[in-house]
C-alpha cells in the first residue's frame, strides 16, 4: 500500500503504518453508531443541586485546594477566527466583484453585522465614525479593516486574540477573560494560576507576545501569579486523506495529504499535563463580568463534586490493589457493584450474572481504575452541540456518554425517539480527575473508544477527498471514564461561533 518515500513520510510525522492502515480501514468500512438506550435526565442521570449542595461542593473544593490541590485550567485555543468571519469573507469576495451592496446585504448576517458595528468591542480600533459606517462606498473598507492586515486582520488571528466585551473604555479579548476567570477559580493555595492553552503553531509567538503584555496587569489586579503553557496539536495525531473511492489522496508532488483530526487529537496534549484537577472550556466560551459570579460559583461546585465522588473512588481503588478476588468477601462485592451502578450509573452487562468472584474482580477494578470527569450540563434551548445520553459501551456495559448527532443512526425510529427526548446539551464545561488514589497520573490513550470517529467531505486543491477526525476530546477520547453530568445554569454557556454572537445581550454591557 505505501511506497518506501510514503514509510518515510509517515515515520518523520511520528506515526506508524499500522495506524494509517487502520485509519484506512475506517474510510472503508465507517464508524458504527452509538446504541443510546436513553436520554439523561434530571429524572435519570443529570444531577440538579440544590442552594445548599452548590454551597457544601465549594466548600469541599476551597477545603481541599488549602491543602495544595495542584490545579490546572486547559483551554483549547487552537481554532482560527477566520470561522466566525465566514459571512463577511463571502461579502469582501462579492463587492470585489462588482455585486451590489444592495444585493449583498440581502444575508441577514451581513446586513446585520453593519447595522451593529458600533456595538463590537473591536469598534473602536477601526477609526471610524458612525456617519462613515452608514456611507455604502465605506463598506469594502469597513470589512478589510476588520479582515485583512490592512487594518485588525482578524481573519487571520486565532480567537483568543479578538476583542468580545467592552466595559466602559476596557475591551477583552477572549484570552483575557479566560485570564481573568482562572483567577476567579483555578488559582492554587499559593495564587498560582496554572493556564494551559492549545494553540497552532503559526499563532504562538503572537499570543506569547500578548500574555507577557497583559500577565502584569491581571497579576496586579487579582493578586495571583499566572504560569502560562502552550501545546500544538501533534502531527502524529492527523489522519490521513482519501479520495472518494478510498484510495489514497496526493498532492501534486506525490505525498500522501494529512489532516488535522479534530479536536480527539487534543487527548495526546491532555496526556501529557500534569495537575490533580483539570478545568476544560473552550477559548470562544467566556463570560462578561455581568454574568461570572454564576461560572465560578458553578465551576467550583462541579470541582467540589468531583473531589467528592474521587474520594469515594479512593477508597476502592486501595482496597482493590492490595487485595485479591478471593479475599474479598461478598458483601463487599455487592457494595461496590451498588456503587458502581447506583452513583456511576453503570450497568453491567448481562453476562457478569453468577459469574465468579474472579470474573467480578476484574468487572469492579476496570470500572473504578479509571479517570473521573464531571461535566456540566445545560437546558436545551435550541444550541448546537452534543448531548448527554446513556449509550451501550463496546464491554456489553451501559453508561454515561455526551454523543454527537453525527454519532447517532437517525434512520432508526427508536435511536431518533431517544434522540429527541434529550433535555440537555453538552456546554464543553469539563472537570476532570486523571490521577489514581496513590497520585499516579492514568494513561489516558487507554481509555478512549477508537470506534466512534467521523469521516467527512473536503476538499484540496479543488479536489474532493475523505478527511477523519478522531474520537472527540469529550466523545470517543473519553468515553471510558467515570463520568458524571451535573446541570449548570444556561449563562455560564456563552459562546462565539459568528462574530454576530458577540451582539447577543450576555456579551454586551448592561
Amino acid at each position: 500500500m505505501f511506497s518506501a518515500e510514503d514509510l518515510v513520510q509517515i515515520t518523520n510525522r511520528g506515526s506508524h503504518p499500522k495506524q494509517i492502515e487502520k485509519q484506512i480501514d475506517n474510510f472503508r468500512n465507517g464508524f458504527p453508531f452509538l446504541r443510546l438506550t436513553e436520554a439523561a435526565s434530571n429524572y435519570h442521570g443529570i444531577i440538579k443541586l440544590s442552594e445548599e449542595e452548590v454551597a457544601h461542593f465549594i466548600a469541599v473544593f476551597e477545603d481541599k485546594k488549602q491543602l495544595g490541590l495542584d490545579l490546572l485550567k486547559f483551554v483549547p485555543a487552537s481554532g482560527a477566527a477566520s470561522r466566525m468571519f465566514k459571512a463577511l469573507f463571502s461579502a469582501l469576495d462579492n463587492i470585489k466583484t462588482g455585486k451590489p451592496l444592495a444585493e449583498i446585504k440581502e444575508d441577514k448576517e451581513v446586513a446585520y453585522f453593519f447595522e451593529n458595528l458600533p456595538k463590537f468591542a473591536f469598534f473602536e480600533d477601526l477609526n471610524l465614525n458612525e456617519a462613515q459606517i452608514d456611507d455604502e462606498r465605506k463598506a469594502l473598507q469597513v470589512l478589510e479593516l476588520v479582515l485583512t492586515e490592512k487594518g485588525l486582520n482578524y481573519g487571520e488571528l486565532p480567537k483568543a486574540l479578538i476583542k468580545f466585551h467592552r466595559y466602559g473604555e476596557e475591551r477583552r479579548t477572549s484570552l483575557e477573560e479566560h485570564f481573568i476567570e482562572g483567577a476567579l477559580y483555578s488559582a492554587n493555595a499559593k495564587n498560582i494560576v496554572n493556564i494551559h492553552f492549545t494553540v497552532s503553531p503559526e499563532h504562538q509567538k503572537a499570543l506569547e507576545k500578548f500574555i507577557c503584555e497583559i500577565t502584569p496587569k491581571y497579576e496586579k489586579r487579582y493578586g495571583v501569579k499566572y504560569a502560562v503553557s502552550f501545546s500544538n496539536q501533534k502531527p502524529s495525531t492527523d489522519t490521513v486523506a482519501v479520495e472518494i473511492d478510498n484510495n489514497l489522496f496526493r498532492n501534486k508532488n506525490g505525498q500522501l495529504l494529512f489532516r488535522p483530526a479534530g479536536h480527539g487529537a487534543l487527548l495526546d496534549n491532555l496526556n501529557d499535563l500534569e495537575a490533580d484537577i483539570i478545568f476544560i472550556k473552550n477559548i470562544d466560551n467566556v463570560a462578561p463580568d455581568h454574568l461570572k459570579d454564576s461560572t465560578v460559583r458553578f465551576k467550583k461546585a462541579l470541582g467540589g463534586a468531583l473531589i467528592n465522588l474521587q474520594e469515594e473512588i479512593f477508597g476502592y481503588q486501595k482496597i482493590l490493589r492490595s487485595s485479591n478476588p478471593e479475599e474479598l468477601d461478598n458483601g463487599f462485592y455487592a457494595e461496590l457493584a451498588n456503587f458502581v451502578e447506583n452513583i456511576l450509573l453503570i450497568t453491567p452487562p448481562a453476562y457478569l450474572l453468577n459469574r465468579t468472584k474472579k470474573e467480578l474482580f476484574d468487572y469492579l477494578s476496570g470500572k473504578i481504575n479509571r479517570p473521573v470527569r464531571v461535566c456540566g450540563m445545560v437546558r436545551n434551548e435550541g444550541e448546537p452541540g452534543g448531548g448527554p445520553f446513556f449509550a451501550l459501551n463496546p464491554d456489553g456495559s451501559v453508561s454515561l456518554q455526551i454523543v454527537e448527532s453525527s454519532q447517532i443512526n437517525f434512520s432508526n425510529q427508536d435511536q431518533a425517539v431517544i434522540a429527541r427526548q434529550a433535555s440537555h446539551f453538552n456546554p464543553v464545561d469539563l472537570i476532570c480527575g486523571i490521577k489514581d488514589f496513590e497520585g499516579r497520573k492514568f494513561d489516558l490513550s487507554k481509555f478512549t473508544d477508537p470506534q466512534t470517529g467521523l469521516i467527512t467531505i473536503k476538499s484540496y486543491d479543488g479536489k474532493a477527498l475523505k478527511a477523519q477526525e478522531l474520537p472527540g476530546l469529550w466523545n470517543g477520547s473519553m468515553s471510558d471514564w467515570n463520568t458524571i453530568f451535573i446541570e449548570v445554569p444556561i449563562e455560564t454557556f456563552s459562546p462565539v461561533k459568528t462574530v454576530n454572537d458577540l451582539l447577543r445581550k450576555e456579551h454586551q454591557p448592561r
